[in-house]
């Protein structure tokens, strides 16, 4: 039986958060707060039936597969409405570790600009599915359209599907990761099966007609008719394939040009985390830059890029795992500047380093702000003062945000105020 609700606030997810009549707190998806609804409740969780009282923020949403799609939670919130929200994620993330901070507007992003993206490929017994997990199911919905993806992307899944389909059996499922580069799409398979030399020759060919420039299978590559290349002159990244990159080329501008100011007017530099060099160029135009990163095949394209990319600096590369083996403060001691870009998890073992360090400044950059504001709270606390955050939003409609903190040397025993959460 459908029970009527109130939508009081979000949650970190999107969801609708109410509470029923027994007092019951509930999460109810696709809902804004002011709202009030119908739902089917099951445990703590809210079937949206229907919408009895419609926010006036509420906006049509921008894809037909929205509720469907596992992929988005906030497309029918108003632009200003949701840009406030993720906003407010990053505000209670630093004020639960007691920080109280200056949060800036974010930094929106355009549709149509997620230039990586990874794709669930299925076979049933018609045909070849290539699209997302439907919500909250293992289920994959074919995708007819997708306004987060760049068109060179979203016009080409036929293509795609075609590509993947000699691969993956009955019954089966694999993982197709494409990026979009200024010389074709970096198309990488991953979990199909083993192809034979029939399959490359096939590959081989439906890979030429000039939108892919690389092709790997399980790391193995099949055809690259052009080395994939992102280009900000006078620097050049090369991605790994299936490897890690920024999701979007404007928000990653939009994060470097923060880390580049942040690190101000004295080097060298330490990037931690560097990845395929995305802060690590650009700071090498005007400094000497250690890049310390875990994964080899990070590294090797970092290095294609620093022997490509011209009127740099000398970088120097390390591999290195810095969650077993961070950094310690008499190698933190030569750098004016460290910047650190973790996965989600953090960097709390090399930000307790940090904070026991004197390097004059810090950078922060996160796609989780929870975790960014643990290993802040870790830094504050060794006499770091917090100057600035900035939330990006890399991840349009979804409940996750980029952040940029920066951090400067006070002086050690300085104090934060702490802020008591209502």
């Amino acid at each position: 039986m459908a029970e009527t609700l109130t939508i009081t606030s979000l949650g970190h997810e999107g969801d609708g958060i109410a509470e029923t009549a027994s007092g019951q707190k509930v999460f109810v998806p696709f809902t804004l707060p002011g709202e009030v609804v119908t739902a089917e409740i099951e445990g703590e969780r809210g079937h949206l039936v229907s919408i009895v009282r419609p926010s006036p923020d509420r906006i049509d949403p921008a894809c037909k597969h929205f509720t469907v799609c596992g992929g988005c939670a906030l497309q029918h919130w108003a632009p200003e409405r949701y840009q406030a929200w993720k906003r407010e994620l990053v505000v209670h993330a630093f004020a639960q570790r007691g920080i109280e901070t200056e949060v800036d507007p974010v930094v929106p992003v355009a549709p149509h600009t997620r230039r990586r993206a990874v794709f669930t490929l299925a076979r049933d017994d018609k045909a070849l599915v290539l699209g997302f997990n439907k919500r909250d199911s293992h289920d994959v919905l074919a995708i007819e359209e997708c306004p987060l993806l760049v068109p060179e992307i979203e016009n080409r899944r036929d293509k795609l599907a075609a590509l993947a389909n000699r691969l993956v059996d009955q019954g089966k499922r694999a993982r197709m990761t494409v990026v979009s580069t200024d010389t074709g799409l970096d198309v990488s398979l991953e979990g199909a099966r083993k192809p034979g030399r029939a399959d490359y020759e096939a590959l081989g060919r439906a890979a030429t007609d000039g939108s892919i420039c690389r092709l790997t299978v399980d790391g193995a590559e099949i055809v690259m008719s052009r080395v994939p290349e992102l280009r900000n002159d006078p620097i050049v990244l090369y991605p790994s394939p299936g490897g890690f990159l920024q999701a979007t080329a404007p928000s990653e501008k939009s994060m470097a040009d923060l880390v580049d100011a942040a690190v101000g007017k004295s080097g060298p530099v330490l990037d931690l985390f560097s990845g395929i060099g995305t802060f690590t160029l650009k700071l090498a135009r005007r400094f000497p830059v250690l890049a310390v990163e875990g994964e080899a095949r990070l590294l090797q394209a970092l290095d294609r890029s620093m022997r490509f990319s011209k009127n740099i600096k000398a970088v120097t590369m390390r591999r290195r795992d810095l969650f077993l083996n961070p950094m310690a403060p008499p190698e933190l001691k030569p750098f004016q500047a460290v910047v650190f870009d973790p996965p989600r998890a953090g960097a709390k073992a090399q930000a307790e380093m940090l904070a026991k360090s004197a390097v004059p400044r810090i950078v922060g950059v996160s796609c989780n702000a929870a975790t960014l504001a643990r290993d802040a709270r870790i830094l504050i606390d060794g006499g770091y003062r917090l100057t600035r955050v900035t939330p990006v939003d890399q991840f349009l409609w979804s409940g996750h945000i980029e952040v940029v903190a920066t951090f400067e040397l006070a002086r050690k025993g300085s104090t934060t105020r702490r802020v008591k959460l209502s």
